[in-house]
């Protein structure tokens, strides 16, 4: 895979616009397999944010992604489950102050 599809480049600089086009890219069984059930979507973030760790990425830098994350499933899919809805519903009513930290709290979330 060339460095232009990766979030993170060779010199480990994050390249958020790069967040919205790789989870277009993501297979739509994927994503369901992924948001269906909310445990099975911390243990991908759980997972995903130990992958970030390892390359050197900070607990703001985590965070900046969360952020992207979340608003593009605010406004591109469709909630499965409560705690979905409640985090999408939260995410709609904050202002970007309020979704930043809620951000650093879905971090500390799947860490946990």
């Amino acid at each position: 895979m060339s460095e232009v599809n990766h979030v993170v480049d060779k010199d480990g600089e994050l390249k958020l616009g790069k967040i919205d086009q790789a989870l277009d890219k993501m297979d739509e069984g994927k994503k369901d397999e992924i948001l269906q059930n909310f445990q099975q979507f911390k243990g991908y973030l759980a997972r995903r944010i130990e992958l970030a760790e390892n390359i050197g990425l900070n607990e703001e830098q985590l965070a900046l992604i969360a952020q992207k994350v979340a608003g593009y499933l605010a406004e591109n899919e469709e909630p499965r489950n409560s705690e979905e809805k409640l985090l999408q519903e939260l995410w709609k009513v904050g202002n970007e102050q309020e979704q930043h930290k809620l951000s650093h709290l879905l971090v500390k979330l799947a860490q946990a």
